[in-house]
Order: C-alpha cells, then structure tokens, then sequence
C-alpha cells in the first residue's frame, strides 16, 4: 500500500503536481481534428485540469488557448475565428495562436498587447487527432511510434465514453496481466467456459514477464501450451493492445478521456488515402444514468471496455492505495508505480523522462506490434481468449473447453 502523500503525488495532474509537471513533457491528443470546421471552429477542452478552447482560424491554423479571456474572463469558446486568431465575443480583444494579443478594443492599448500574453500551448494535427504539449519549451517530438508513424496501412479511431475517476488507475489496469483472465472470461463473443467464476481463465495464464523497455515496461503472458504473448505500456499513459493505442488522457484529478488510434497493416503494403482523417465511432455510454457516479449508475458489462470502465471506476473517483493489500501477482503494478515516481523525480532534477524524443527524424520506434498483427492475421479484437485485443493465441485448454 502506498501513503496518502504518495498517492497524491501519482495522481494529482493540476499545475505544479509532481504527475501533472511530468504529464506535461509529452504531447497528448485533445480532440478529434475532423470536430473542428468552418462551421463549428472552436471547441472547449479540459486537460490536466486547465480549461482551454481549441480553434481554427480563417488561415487555417489551429490554436489552443486558456479559455477565459485575458480582459474580463469571458469564454474564448464563443469568441470569432478572423484570418488572425480569435476575437472574444464579449468586447473583442483578438488573439493569435501563440496567444499574442493583436487588438484591444474599443481603443489601442499598447501597453497592455506589449506586457500581456494570454496563455497559449503548440498543437500539432496528426492522424486524424490534434494534439498538444503543455510543457515547458522547447517542446519535444511527437514519438514516432508505429502505430503512429507507419505508412503500410489504415487507421479508425474509437472515442470512449468520459472516464470519471482518475487516469493512474486506467494505466496500473495497463500494466496488470493478471486481471484478463478473470474480469474478462464472459463478454459478448467469448466462446470458450471457464472452470468455475471465481479463477475463470486464469490457470491457463501459468505466469508473466515484464522488464523495462526504452519507451515504458514490455509485458509476457505465457500459456500452459507454450504460447506466450507480448504487448507494452508505452509510458506514460498508453496501453499498446494489439494494433491499438489505448490513450488515456487525464482531463483532471477524477477525470480521463480515452481514445482508441488502431493500426492495421495492408496486404500489399500500401498506405490508405483516409490516413490523414481516419474513420471515427464514437462509443455510447457505458453505464445508465450515464453522468451518475456510482453506486447511482449501473455500469454495463458487455464488452471489454464497458468491463474495463466498471473496474476502473468503482475503485472510486481516485483510488485509495492507502487500504489495498498487494500480492505477488501485483508486482508489475509496483513496477509501475516506482517508475512512474522516478521520472517525476527526473523532471523535479530539470531531465527529460523516458520516452522524450528530441529529434524530429527519430526512425519509427517498434512497439513489437508485428507480433500481434502476425498473430491475428492483420485483424485485431476478433476472436482472441477473454476479450482481449492483443492477438493472443487461445490456449488449449480454452480450446477444449470451447470445442466440448
């Protein structure tokens, strides 16, 4: 179990929070580009708990800015798109997307366009995601990930449901290899029966591995048939599942918008025309009444994620590691949880973290995603044992069972 100051320390993602400072070297997606148009060209997003308005000028550029306006606080959210910037609704004041302040009506005041800049963080539009880094300068690249960067195949883009609790519980759901086998052995589409509720298929999964990799933690599971998968954490917030990015995004303390980016590599190699604006689903809302907390809402248990969303978020709004009892099969969640702690530490000592990429022509870092692609034909989330979208051969005695 870990003290009430450490557990502050892992989850708390405001401003000047030891994960929040650390959350901010990595550039993170805040919207679905295609959300914004010529018609609907600003959006409000709240992210690390600051409250922020994406738009899209006249010129085509996209910004993001604090959401109040640096005048009299009303929400840049309503304010109008010009080929310059955005002008604030309420009296006009007109920002660039650096968050430059060009005008100030109803007259020219030079003082305050030359003392005053409203606060404004880079985007980038990548993938059919905007993303942003909210870190000091000079910001770092956009990893170049495989799901991410290679060019032999198409992507879609799945948007969950908001997550209300805290996004450190989703990641340590991340690094668990053992919960699948359990919490998912009966969901729509699973074939194979357990032996009884209680160890559902998890003496199939003898044991696992997980070693630290350049870019976050490298998990194994082995299988009584001599099978064995593998799949990563990429640090600090993504699940690498199958062809898929799992991206949890911590919008504040109790809060985490999650977005699926999934791969899938062509045949002959070549690249789809819709790469640059892939196909998007929005998910439907995984419990009834879908605002209400529990125990006021009844969370739905049909699917992996909907399964995934009810244990994440029962644990509470923030989970309390001061009352848990861990065991021998949390040890990668302790794994986690020390080196999420020293890479806050790094960046308290003014380093880098793990997975920080200075050069923008970096070569596309292999998150070992052939091996589930190989596995499951190309095709991910189709057919695999408890769920799981990793491209995990069933084991045998699944098999047998699914087979009797």
């Amino acid at each position: 179990m870990l003290s009430i100051e450490e557990n502050e320390r892992l989850t708390r993602v405001g401003p000047g929070t030891p994960a929040g400072e650390l959350l901010r070297r990595y550039w993170h997606p805040v919207a679905v580009a295609n959300e914004l148009t010529d018609e609907n060209p600003t959006k409000f997003v709240r992210i690390l708990g600051e409250d922020l308005v994406i738009f899209l000028d006249r010129s085509g550029r996209l910004g993001l800015l604090a959401d109040h306006c640096s005048h009299r606080g009303a929400s840049l959210l309503y304010g109008r798109v010009e080929e310059r910037g955005i002008s604030c609704a309420y009296h006009g004041w007109l920002y660039d997307y650096e968050g430059n302040i060009l005008e100030t009506p109803p007259e020219r005041n030079d003082a305050i366009m030359n003392s005053v800049k409203h606060k404004a963080y880079p985007v980038q539009r990548l993938v059919g995601l905007i993303w942003a880094y909210m870190g000091p300068q000079p910001a770092p690249a956009i990893p170049p990930y495989d799901v991410i960067a290679r060019k032999d195949g198409k992507r879609r883009i799945t948007v969950h449901p908001m997550l209300d609790c805290n996004w450190f519980q989703t990641m340590e759901n991340a690094a668990d290899p053992t919960h699948a086998p359990i919490l998912h052995q009966d969901h729509s589409g699973q074939t194979a029966v357990p032996v009884n509720t209680t160890r559902g298929f998890i003496d199939d999964q003898p044991s696992f591995d997980f070693w630290p990799v350049e870019y976050g933690i490298m998990k194994q599971r082995n299988f009584l048939n001599g099978e064995s998968d593998q799949h990563p954490l990429v640090f600090p917030n993504i699940l690498r599942s199958g062809g898929t990015f799992q991206i949890r995004v911590p919008v504040d303390d109790t809060h985490t918008w999650r977005v699926d980016l999934n791969f899938q590599a062509s045949d002959d190699g070549s690249s789809d025309p819709s790469a640059v604006d892939p196909p998007v689903r929005y998910a439907e809302p995984y419990k009834d009444p879908p605002d209400a907390l529990h125990p006021f809402t009844r969370m739905q248990m049909n699917t992996v994620p909907q399964q995934d969303h009810m244990a994440w978020e029962t644990q509470r709004p923030i989970s309390d590691r001061t009352a848990e009892h861990l065991a021998d099969g949390d040890r990668a969640i302790v794994f986690l949880r020390r080196l999420t702690m020293e890479n806050i530490s790094k960046v308290e000592q003014g380093l880098d973290p793990i997975g920080v990429i200075r050069d923008p022509a970096h070569p596309i870092i292999d998150t070992n995603i052939a091996n589930d692609l190989n596995a499951s034909g190309g095709q991910t989330g189709a057919g695999r044992p408890y769920g799981l979208s990793t491209g995990t051969l069933v084991p045998r005695s699944a098999r047998s069972r699914a087979e009797a």
